[in-house]
């Protein structure tokens, strides 16, 4: 199957046109007629991940973060980005990433449905009534404590950070894979009891617990990680003679 069929199935379910617009998704290195017939889906293109499509043969690597953000005046072996590229290029892997489109078409709803969130509406809008994140109402009223125990069960994740009084009763929630601190003010404005997202400093925390908002911080890897067995059964739908792998899940920090 050619790249550029894959992308355009992939952009059938989650359309370019529903990224932010700073973001930058779509192919981004190689070439749409490549004859693509193995996939790796990883979260993040790291050296290890470009180093295992290339050993492995994969024809194609597809992330949900984008490697190249901004403009690139060169591309050599002398920088970070520069290195993976060209390890890219030489192996002819075709590359393709899917952001801020994914967190609006696929990342919001079933992130929201792994916790179990009800009555869910958007938390910031992209396009159409569609959005990043959603607001609604956890299963129960229950504890802060509580709460941060049901995220950590939702995503199977070890350890979550905490902002707020542990044994506050809390009810509505907004969710915001990834880095939350931009739309923290949607969730302010929602009046949630708690916000449930990642990267959030000690003074956001702060200041977010004395305008009565509770935060839990469940990292950005840690929430964003169902992303590659997501959109593999997505593509196992689509797509016919094409194997796919997922990098294995692996926290990208420890708390000792």
């Amino acid at each position: 199957m050619k790249c550029s069929e894959i992308c355009a199935l992939i952009e059938q379910e989650y359309g370019t046109e529903y990224a932010c617009d700073w973001d930058n998704v779509g192919l981004l290195a190689g070439r749409r007629d490549k004859e693509v017939k193995k996939i790796l889906l990883a979260l993040d293109a790291t050296d290890e991940v470009v180093e295992q499509a290339a050993e492995g043969a994969y024809d194609m690597l597809i992330t949900h973060h984008p490697m190249i953000f901004g403009a690139i005046k060169r591309v050599t072996d002398e920088d970070m980005v520069g290195r993976r590229l060209l390890s890219l290029i030489r192996s002819d892997i075709s590359y393709y990433a899917m952001h801020t489109n994914y967190d609006t078409r696929g990342m919001a709803d079933l992130t929201a449905r792994l916790l179990n969130l009800q009555e869910c509406t958007v938390l910031e809008e992209v396009k159409d009534g569609e959005g990043i994140g959603r607001v609604g109402v956890l299963p129960e009223k229950m504890t802060l404590r509580e709460c941060a125990e049901l995220v950590k069960r939702a995503y199977d994740i070890p350890n979550v950070k905490i902002f707020g009084n542990l044994d506050q009763k809390v009810h509505l929630a907004a969710l915001c894979p990834g880095a939350g601190k931009s739309t923290m003010h949607n969730a302010l404005q929602f009046c949630c009891d708690v916000y449930i997202t990642g990267d959030i400093d000690h003074h956001t925390g702060i200041d977010a617990v004395d305008q009565g908002l509770c935060i839990i911080d469940a990292g950005h890897y840690g929430i964003e990680h169902v992303f590659t067995e997501d959109v593999k059964a997505y593509l196992e739908k689509v797509l016919t003679g094409v194997h796919m792998d997922c990098v294995p899940v692996k926290h990208t920090f420890a708390v000792i």
